[in-house]
Formats: C-alpha cells, sequence, structure tokens
C-alpha cells in the first residue's frame, strides 16, 4: 500500500482512509484506520450521525447489527481485539453468542465514547467484510431456450472439432440452464442483509424502465472472447452479449447498478464498466461443476487449475451465433442454488416493463 495513496474505504457513503502498518502473521488480523481527511489520533472524535446514540441512566449506548460470521474478528484472538478496542474507546462492547445473530451494544459514560468505538467497529468489519467469498450476484439471466440450443449446438460442434486439443472437453461446459451475465458480486452475510439488497434493488426500478422505455431489451448473443494474453493457456471463454441494433441501454443499466450497490457498500468496484458477456467454458467446472467464478470480473483464481488451448475454438467459432431473445429480468442470484428451472434461486428481482 502506497502511503501517500492509501486505500479509501466506503462506508455506508462515507470515505475512510486506510493506514499503512505493519501485518501480523495469523489470519484473523486487524487493519487500523482513519477518518479520511482527518488525523489518526482525531478518528476518536469523528461524530457518529449514522447510528443513533441513546441516552440511558449510566451514560450513553448504541447497538450496531453485524451479522454473526463477522463476530469473530471483533472479539479477536484470545478476545484482544475486544479488549484493546474497550480500552482504548473507553467502552464496554456486548456481542451476542458464538453464532447468534443479534446486535452488538456499546456502551459507555460519554457520548463521545460510543461514537468512537462505533466508527473503529465499521472500519475494523469492512476490512473483514471485504474478505468474505460472495454469496450472490447481480445477474442478468441468458438462459433462454433460443441461447441455450445454440448454446448446446456450440458444445456439440467444439467436441467434435477441437477435443483433441489440451484440456478440452465436456466437463468446462457451462450447465446451459445457468447461463448468465454477471453484473456484480455481493457478499450478504445476514438475513437482513439479503432484504435490504433486495430493497435497494426496488429503488432501481424507476431507472431501469426509463432506459428500456418500458419494454423487454432484445439482446444478442454472438461472439466468444478470452481475457488473459495467451490464448494456448485459457481459462474462462465468454460469449458476448449486446442488445439489438447497437444500443447502450444494457450497459448503461449494468453500470448504473453497481454504481448504486458500491454508493451503500454492498458492493466492491473492480472495474470502471460491467463487461457484457457470459461465461460458456470455464475450467472451475473441471472438478466442481457447482462451482462460479466472479463471471464478468476477468480476475480468476488460476491455483489447481487446468487450462486449455482455446486456439482452435477461437479460429473457428469466434463469431459463433448463440442466438437472440428478450431480456425482461435483473435478479439478486444465489450462489450454489437452482430454482425449478434449474437457473439459480432468486433473492429479488426487477423487470424491464
Amino acid at each position: 500500500m502506497e502511503v501517500l495513496r492509501p486505500v479509501l474505504v466506503n462506508i455506508k457513503g462515507r470515505i475512510y482512509r486506510k493506514t499503512a502498518v505493519k501485518e501480523e502473521c495469523y489470519d484473523d488480523e486487524e487493519d487500523d484506520y482513519s477518518y479520511y481527511g482527518t488525523a489518526s489520533d482525531q478518528c476518536a472524535d469523528e461524530p457518529c450521525d449514522l447510528h443513533a446514540i441513546e441516552q440511558t441512566e449510566k451514560g450513553f449506548c448504541c447497538a450496531l447489527d453485524i451479522p454473526s460470521v463477522l463476530h469473530k474478528y471483533i472479539i479477536g484472538k484470545k478476545g484482544e481485539t475486544k479488549k484493546r478496542l474497550e480500552s482504548d474507546t473507553k467502552t464496554s462492547i456486548n456481542i451476542p453468542k458464538q453464532g447468534v445473530e443479534g446486535a452488538i451494544v456499546i456502551t459507555a459514560a460519554q457520548k463521545a465514547s460510543v461514537a468512537s468505538a462505533v466508527t473503529r467497529l465499521e472500519l475494523l468489519v469492512e476490512s473483514f467484510r471485504r474478505k468474505q467469498p460472495f454469496t450472490h450476484f447481480l445477474s442478468l439471466a441468458l438462459n433462454h431456450p433460443n441461447i441455450q440450443e445454440g448454446f448446446l449446438r456450440f458444445k456439440e460442434e467444439v467436441l467434435k472439432q477441437c477435443s483433441q486439443d489440451v484440456g478440452v472437453d465436456a466437463s468446462i461446459f457451462q450447465n446451459p440452464a445457468k447461463l448468465h451475465l454477471t453484473v456484480g458480486t455481493l457478499a450478504l452475510l445476514s438475513e437482513a442483509e439479503v432484504q435490504r439488497a433486495s430493497e435497494l434493488l426496488q429503488q432501481c426500478q424507476d431507472f431501469i424502465r426509463d432506459l428500456t422505455e418500458g419494454k423487454p431489451l432484445p439482446l444478442v448473443v454472438s461472439g466468444i472472447e478470452y481475457m488473459n494474453d495467451d490464448p494456448s493457456m485459457v481459462d474462462v471463454l465468454y460469449a458476448k452479449v449486446q442488445v439489438k441494433g447497437g444500443s447502450d441501454a444494457l450497459q448503461v443499466i449494468a453500470d448504473r447498478l453497481v454504481e448504486h450497490f458500491v454508493a451503500v457498500g454492498l458492493m466492491v468496484r473492480e472495474w470502471e464498466r460491467v463487461k457484457l458477456h457470459g461465461t460458456v467454458m470455464n475450467t472451475l467446472f473441471r472438478k466442481d461443476h457447482s462451482a462460479e467464478d466472479k463471471g464478468s470480473h476477468g480476475k480468476q483464481n488460476t491455483k489447481g487449475r487446468e487450462a486449455f488451448d482455446a486456439r482452435n475454438i477461437l479460429q473457428n467459432f469466434g463469431a459463433y451465433h448463440f442466438g437472440e431473445f428478450e431480456l425482461n429480468t435483473v435478479q439478486i442470484s444465489q450462489r450454489f442454488s437452482s430454482d425449478s428451472t434449474g437457473y439459480y434461486s432468486s433473492a429479488g428481482e426487477v423487470t424491464f416493463s
């Protein structure tokens, strides 16, 4: 991390900078932060206007809804992190029992102490939230019967013409029922966070319908591409997706969805613009066909994966036409799940019309 260009952390619209510190050699490490635009030692005095701090007979208190999966990071090894936070902020922090969802309650004699503890807890939690695997993703289903039919023809022809190429076999093809375009990934760690994400998606319906003029979007799925530098060593191949007629409505919708979810801290922006394509072949499927990667993001975990030689596929099928259909829905899909159609289970959705 560069000292003069620190990582910025967005927590519910407030921007903090991550201070460079020496990291310990254990998993449950704690990062130190300071409020953006202030010195580190002023962070404790930063007013906490995002949470209600109530006055009681014994002082002041504030309740924070933090998913139970993150409680261990607040406690730390042998309770050291919690003790240090309490000592530094002159507060008492009450955490529910292990595995129990519930509010973390911070109490102190002084309101400023509670505010300081709240700020530090949120920054600590955010640093470890970013390390959690994603649980849901904003998706656009590409599994229309027309596209599934075209995909199955693609699979058949690739296996017929290119099965002699290194690493090419039936196991690395996408499940046709789960063909999709990933807009962005989400780590939703409690039912309350799932509900919050669903409500946020509903808030996006107005601008989506403005952009689509209240009609489904006619899409064309045609052409394939890869993202690494060597076509002879590929982990993922993608089908390109665009609006018929050349409209940029789908790109604008995808980008604005990401903006909305990033703004409230439910999503981390990885690229300036969403890549409009869907995975058709992925070496993650070789060992586990229920596996999913980060779809449109292009950063793949290559550890333990056997790449395949895509040169002949790209030469023979680079302009392959999978088909056309009308897209009418964006949904929050649950990772590692299936509904009655074989597509991912939905935790919320909005329609274009």
